[in-house]
């Protein structure tokens, strides 16, 4: 069986494996979109934001994972939509833009005015969707045990 431990160990890995590239892809779709050709400058910049993206999200998802579930603030998803915040800067420097938006996507999600946000862990890479699932599983399996440990639940 997973434990808690090393499902958030797993998902940490997996998200600094991919989610720098995933930055990277996601800015350059967005400047190819508005410049065609995008200048040098403009993808070292990326280049470096999405690098610092990769190292704050890393950061914050190992410290929120290692946190007594009872405690977390935020869970890996909304980390990972956080993550945009460096990129975005870029775009926005670059004169980009901001992009259309449905109604419902601006007032849930007013900060995500590039439409960067992930929604499912396959929209960052699919090689999260696994370890996001089990961590996801192994996180309510630790809280159903402390529940039934604490007499909040029915055993059975």
């Amino acid at each position: 069986m997973t434990t808690y431990a090393s499902a958030s160990d797993d998902l940490v890995a997996a998200v600094d494996r991919v989610v720098e590239d995933w930055l990277v892809r996601i800015a350059q779709e967005r400047l190819t979109q508005h410049f065609g050709d995008v200048p040098t400058d403009l993808r070292e910049a990326v280049k470096q934001a999405a690098h610092e993206g990769r190292t704050r999200t890393v950061e914050r998802l190992a410290q929120v994972l290692r946190a007594d579930v009872d405690a977390q603030q935020a869970n890996p998803l909304q980390i990972l939509r956080q993550s945009v915040v460096h990129v975005a800067t870029v775009l926005r420097k670059a004169g980009v833009p901001e992009v259309l938006r449905d109604e419902f996507d601006a007032s849930i999600n007013p900060g995500d005015v590039y439409s960067l946000y992930p929604a499912h862990w396959s929209d960052v890479d699919e090689s999260l969707t696994e370890p996001g699932i089990v961590w996801g599983a192994a996180k309510a399996a630790t809280v159903l045990q402390r529940r039934r440990a604490e007499g909040k639940l029915d055993p059975t």
